[in-house]
């Protein structure tokens, strides 16, 4: 009898071995697929952290990138555009046509009508509204069948305006000598003369060039009395 239960203690006590390591075996795999589970659900595309450090996001050192703008909101808004700046040019010099109505004297009324030459030549300081104004005109003509000649050089000063389109206006008053020929019996070749008028300046493509239109009342002393003939010139001005 101890021999039989000797043997069925040991019997019991193997099997008891054998159910524990069974019961452990089994545990195993469970454990290994909660922690596979767990390691699934942070992978790298289910984690905020990972989808901010993403290139088309951030910049090299970490910031924000900026956005580009719209290709729409480029075309709306195109690059400024710079003007040119033109010089302003100190100096004026014009040549060109002239009429000049000369009235010898007044009672009775003996008139010339003569045609010329006008020139002229303006500088203004620093580009100023203001200069300094000089005029040569030489007209032709014939009084009583004869050739006649009128010449006169004056200055003085001249004052200047803008206009819209390109207009310059000016104004000016000159005083001079003046000349006539034929020689006369009633007095000097030689005589006081001055000028008094206006003109516009028209300005084309070329900055450089304009158009000039003047007309001018003209004072001389000729024949121990006074003459005031009126003159109207047109040409081309230079600026330089």
């Amino acid at each position: 009898m101890k021999h039989v239960a000797f043997l069925l203690g040991v019997i019991l006590l193997f099997t008891a071995s054998v159910g524990a390591q069974v019961s452990s075996d089994t545990s195993l795999p469970s454990t290994s697929s909660a922690a596979s589970a767990t390691l699934s659900t942070s992978a790298p595309e289910a984690s905020p952290m990972f989808a901010l450090a993403t290139p088309s996001a951030t910049s090299a050192f970490g910031a924000a990138a900026p956005a580009s703008p719209a290709p729409d909101a480029q075309d709306n808004n195109p690059p400024p555009t710079v003007f040119g700046v033109f010089q302003t040019y100190n100096w004026q010099a014009t040549a060109g046509y002239t009429f000049l109505r000369f009235y010898l004297v007044p009672h009775p009324s003996t008139v010339l009508n003569t045609n010329g030459l006008n020139l002229g030549i303006v500088y203004y300081p620093r580009g100023k509204w203001i200069g300094a104004d000089g005029e040569f005109v030489a007209t032709f003509g014939s009084v009583y069948g004869n050739s006649a000649k009128f010449a006169m050089a004056m200055g003085g000063p001249r004052f200047r305006w803008s206009a819209p389109r390109g207009l310059e206006l000016w104004a000016h008053g000159l005083v001079g000598g003046a000349h006539f020929l034929p020689q006369t019996a009633y007095g000097n070749q030689g005589a006081f003369a001055y000028e008094v008028g206006g003109g516009v300046d028209v300005g084309v493509h070329q900055r450089r060039i304009a158009y000039r239109l003047q007309a001018d009342m003209v004072g001389t002393r000729f024949f121990n009395t006074y003459q005031y003939s009126p003159k109207v010139s047109i040409g081309i001005v230079f600026k330089y």
